[in-house]
C-alpha cells in the first residue's frame, strides 16, 4: 500500500467513524493521518494505538472503534462482515428474545456508516448519500407511526427525539439562594458588603433556589408496546444525559430499573445494558404487580422533591384490575404529576373501554398519545410548562366516553 492510498484509506476510516456517531472533524483526521506516519504500519498494534489515541475522545468510543477498526482494515472477509452488520441493521426494530446474544453498542450505526464508505483500495471515487431530509420528507416522517416505520427511519426518528430539549422547566424549592431580584433581604450578605466597602452598601437579597424537578418513568415493554418502546426510550435517555434527574423503571411481568444504564453516554451501549438487565423484553404485562412493586420499592425513594411520573403503557391489563387501580391511586397520591402516554390514542376513534384502562385513567393528571414525533414534541412541551392547559390531554373529557 503506498502512502498516499494510506492516507486516503485513513481519511475515509475517519468519515466512517463521524457517521457512527463520534465526533471526528477534518482537523483530527489530518491528525491522525501525521501519527500513522510517525508510529508507521509494520505493527498492527501500534497502528491501532496511534489511531485510537486521535479520533477516541471518550471511554464509551472505544466498542465503536474497535469494531470499526476490525472491519475496515482487514482485507479478507471485508464484504461478509459488512453483511453481517447490515442484518443487525435490518434487526435493529426487533427485540431479542430470551437465551439470544444482544447485538453490540453500535453495529446499526456502523453498518449505516460503511454502508457509504468505500473498502481500503476497492473503490476508486466515494459516493456520499445525501441524508438530509427535505421539508415534505420532515413532514411526513413527524406524523409517521413508530410502528409503520422502516429501520432507517426509526433511525432517523430517533435522532429527532434525542435533538429534543426541555426549557423552562425549573421550579422553585424552600431553600433560598443569591438573587438581585428576590423579595427577601440577605442579611449575612448585607452586613458582609458594609464591612468590605466600610461603610455604606447595597442591600443583598435573596429568593427561591430554582431545581428541575425529578421525572420518573415506567416503561412497559410487552410484546403489545415492543414497537414504541426502543423510540420512547431513545428520549428517555437524552433526557438523561442532558437534564439529569431522570429514573427509568421497565416493566413487564417484573419491574427493573435501568437508570444506571441509561447514563452511559453512548444511546447504542445504553440501550444494549438495557435488552441485559430487563429479562422479559416482547413478552407478557402484569402492570398492577409492578406498579405493586415500584410503590412498594422505589416510590419513597424516586416520588420526592415534586417529581413527574411518565406512565409508558397501553393498559391492556387482564388480570388483577383492581389491584391495579389501587396501586395508579397510591401512585398518583405519591407524585406531583401522573402523565400516562398510551399508544393506542393513535387511533381517531379510540374509546377506554378496557377494564385496565379505565382502572387507571380516573387517577391520572393527562392521557396524552406517544405514537409519533409530533405526539413527543407535545409532550415535551407539556413537560416544559407544566400551568398549560390540558385541553385534550385532560382525562376528564376521555372519563366521559366511558359513559
Amino acid at each position: 500500500m503506498t502512502a498516499g492510498a494510506l492516507a486516503e484509506n485513513v481519511l475515509h476510516f475517519a468519515r466512517a467513524l463521524r457517521a457512527a456517531g463520534l465526533p471526528v472533524g477534518p482537523g483530527a483526521a489530518l491528525d491522525a493521518i501525521a501519527a500513522v506516519e510517525i508510529a508507521g504500519v509494520r505493527a498492527r498494534a501500534d497502528f491501532r494505538a496511534a489511531l485510537a489515541a486521535v479520533l477516541v475522545k471518550r471511554r464509551e468510543h472505544f466498542a465503536i472503534f474497535d469494531q470499526a477498526f476490525d472491519l475496515f482494515w482487514r482485507a479478507r472477509g471485508l464484504h461478509d462482515g459488512m453483511i453481517a452488520l447490515l442484518s443487525a441493521q435490518a434487526e435493529a426494530g426487533a427485540r431479542p428474545e430470551a437465551g439470544q446474544e444482544v447485538a453490540k453498542a453500535g453495529a446499526a450505526r456502523l453498518a449505516e456508516a460503511f454502508a457509504t464508505q468505500r473498502a481500503p483500495q476497492r473503490v476508486e471515487t466515494l459516493v456520499e448519500a445525501d441524508r438530509r431530509l427535505t421539508a415534505s420528507d420532515e413532514e411526513a416522517l413527524r406524523a409517521k407511526d413508530f410502528a409503520q416505520m422502516s429501520a432507517q427511519e426509526i433511525a432517523q426518528a430517533a435522532r429527532a427525539v434525542a435533538a429534543l430539549a426541555l426549557s423552562g422547566d425549573e421550579r422553585p424549592t424552600r431553600r433560598l439562594a443569591p438573587d438581585a431580584r428576590g423579595a427577601r433581604l440577605d442579611p449575612r450578605r448585607t452586613f458582609r458588603n458594609i464591612l468590605r466597602a466600610g461603610g455604606m452598601a447595597t442591600l443583598a437579597r435573596r429568593g427561591p433556589r430554582l431545581r428541575k424537578p425529578p421525572i420518573v418513568a415506567l416503561c412497559d415493554i410487552s410484546g403489545s408496546m415492543s414497537d414504541y418502546s426502543r423510540v420512547f426510550l431513545h428520549f428517555l435517555h437524552a433526557l438523561a444525559v442532558r437534564r439529569g434527574r431522570v429514573q427509568v423503571f421497565l416493566f413487564g411481568t417484573r419491574l427493573t430499573n435501568v437508570t444506571r444504564a441509561l447514563r452511559h453516554r453512548d444511546v447504542d451501549e445504553a440501550l444494549a445494558l438495557c435488552a441485559q438487565e430487563a429479562q422479559d423484553w416482547s413478552g407478557g404485562t402484569r402492570i398492577g404487580a409492578c406498579l405493586h412493586a415500584f410503590n412498594r420499592d422505589w416510590s419513597r425513594r424516586a416520588l420526592g422533591q415534586g417529581a413527574t411520573v411518565l406512565l409508558f403503557t397501553d393498559g391492556l391489563e387482564r388480570e388483577g384490575v383492581e389491584v391495579l387501580g389501587r396501586e395508579a391511586e397510591r401512585l398518583s397520591k405519591s407524585c406531583r404529576r401522573l402523565i400516562w402516554l398510551n399508544p393506542l390514542l393513535r387511533f381517531d376513534r379510540y374509546e377506554p373501554r378496557q377494564r385496565g384502562v379505565r382502572a387507571i385513567l380516573p387517577f391520572v393528571d393527562e392521557f396524552r398519545p406517544v405514537h409519533d414525533l409530533d405526539s413527543v414534541a407535545a409532550l415535551v412541551a407539556a413537560l416544559s410548562d407544566a400551568g398549560a392547559p390540558r385541553g385534550s390531554a385532560d382525562p376528564r373529557l376521555w372519563l366521559k366516553r366511558t359513559g
